[in-house]
């Protein structure tokens, strides 16, 4: 539980999210439809609008709220929002305390934050690690990038050559030894002064994929200490990139017993991504 008084007026949801940064408006909103929140000892199921003094107590599963929040759970499947910090692998071993038969599918980066899936059952993480194999799978991510970017839509073809020493790759506009062709392909969603907002979608999946291909251009992804330019990253209070995996659309063969899910999109609410990124505006 976490417990706070008001220190001013304001939306339940805004105040809870200044005093505990742990939470996302999406839980938030899940907690008070459910009515795990108290405010003044009273359970509420709107998102009212608090007054000085008043007393909010906030009931929520803690190790949940720490690493992953649950977004679609059934027999086979399990999608959850990783939050940033934190490794795949971490997250996994949370999962496993509450999933002991889940299956480790894919991963994000670190300081990514965004969908993951896990599969429930030996069935499911096959058709699972072939959907991602086979590349059957629409991943796409939000980021902001530094700088305005010359077109406002366009895909993106490259090659890439990972060290596998240091993990870092490269990018080369011709195929270079051992190297790999990579497709990203992006769209502008808005533009400010020095920087844009970017829906970024994989069309392969390599490691390091988007940042590096960004940075490859000179747009590098915010927040970002491997590819991109840390100056300009402490000039934005920036530690960890502003990359999110934002969406996740399942493609299964007719005859796949998972073929319910086929075409179903998993994506985070807009109001996730922006209240973990919007001290950059």
């Amino acid at each position: 539980m976490f417990s706070f008084v008001s220190d001013k007026q304001g939306k339940l949801s805004k105040i809870a999210l200044a005093k505990n940064q742990e939470l996302s408006y999406g839980y938030i909103q899940k907690l008070i439809r459910n009515k795990d929140i108290k405010v003044n000892g009273k359970r509420i199921n709107k998102d009212i609008v608090l007054s000085v003094g008043d007393a909010v107590d906030i009931y929520y599963n803690a190790i949940s709220v720490n690493k992953f929040s649950i977004i679609f759970e059934d027999a086979n499947i399990l999608v959850v929002f990783k939050r940033k910090g934190y490794t795949s692998e971490a997250v996994f071993e949370d999962v496993k305390k509450e999933y002991p038969n889940s299956f480790f599918i894919h991963r994000l980066d670190t300081n990514t934050d965004g969908i993951m899936i896990f599969a429930l059952n030996q069935d499911s993480n096959l058709e699972l690690l072939n959907g991602f194999k086979s590349h059957l799978f629409e991943k796409e991510y939000l980021a902001y990038v530094y700088g305005v970017l010359p077109k406002e839509s366009e895909v993106l073809t490259a090659y890439l050559l990972k060290d596998s020493e240091t993990a870092f790759v490269k990018i080369f506009d011709k195929k270079v030894e051992g190297s790999s062709l990579i497709k990203t392909g992006y769209h502008v969603l808005k533009t400010y002064q020095n920087y844009s907002l970017l829906k970024v979608k994989l069309f392969t999946g390599k490691t390091h994929q988007i940042r590096a291909h960004l940075a490859s251009l000179g747009h590098f992804v915010l927040g970002d200490g491997k590819y991109g330019d840390n100056k300009i990253n402490q000039a934005y209070g920036l530690s960890k990139q502003l990359l999110t995996a934002y969406s996740l659309t399942l493609h299964f063969e007719k005859q796949s017993f998972l073929a319910y899910l086929n075409n179903k999109t998993f994506t985070i609410k807009e109001e996730d991504f922006l209240c973990h990124k919007m001290p950059l505006l």
